[in-house]
């Protein structure tokens, strides 16, 4: 019985890894791996935060810049998030160059902390962010959230464009990207 066990545990260890490239290419080109959360898919379910993002053609820089900072696995988990995604043409608002030296393997520190300054851990709708809310973001800095002809704007700059619920929290699309205050 202990040989049947062991050639058993012997068999599906080596088919887990067994070289093959456990990896996913979505319809726009984003490549996930399929042992993580990032890499299931089904017709049924809402997609989640990384999901949606992938799926938006207004979000290829975010979704490059969660790529190379290796989040794609953390936000693709049970969450809830509430995920503050800047458009490209956010992006495009911050000083030439800015993006690119982010995305430099070098910078993986710095774009990490960019990104979780736009995750808070919990599901906030935009009916939920009232006048003077400071939140927690993962990143350990806190936004301010402000009204605006009775609609939120954070950090006094960042508009909610649409809000798009998921599987593991909601994304509110955002028109500007936030910086963590320096340290």
């Amino acid at each position: 019985m202990k040989r049947l066990l062991l050639l058993f545990t012997a068999a599906i260890f080596a088919a887990c890894n067994s070289g093959t490239d456990n990896k996913t290419t979505s319809s726009n080109g984003n490549t996930f791996d399929t042992h993580s959360q990032a890499g299931v898919v089904d017709s049924t379910s809402k997609p989640n935060v990384v999901q949606v993002a992938v799926g938006s053609k207004d979000h290829t820089t975010l979704v490059e810049a969660v790529k190379a900072a290796n989040l794609v696995t953390s936000l693709s988990n049970a969450g809830p998030f509430t995920v503050f995604a800047p458009t490209n043409t956010a992006f495009d608002k911050l000083p030439k160059g800015t993006v690119e030296d982010l995305l430099k393997p070098a910078k993986q520190n710095d774009l990490i902390n960019i990104l979780q300054y736009h995750v808070y851990v919990g599901v906030l709708k935009a009916d939920q962010l009232m006048e003077g809310q400071s939140l927690g973001m993962v990143n350990g800095d806190n936004i301010k959230i402000t009204m605006e002809n009775g609609k939120p704007v954070i950090n006094g700059k960042a508009h909610i464009v649409a809000s798009i619920p998921a599987s593991n929290g909601i994304v509110h699309v955002i028109d500007e990207v936030l910086l963590p205050p320096a340290k």
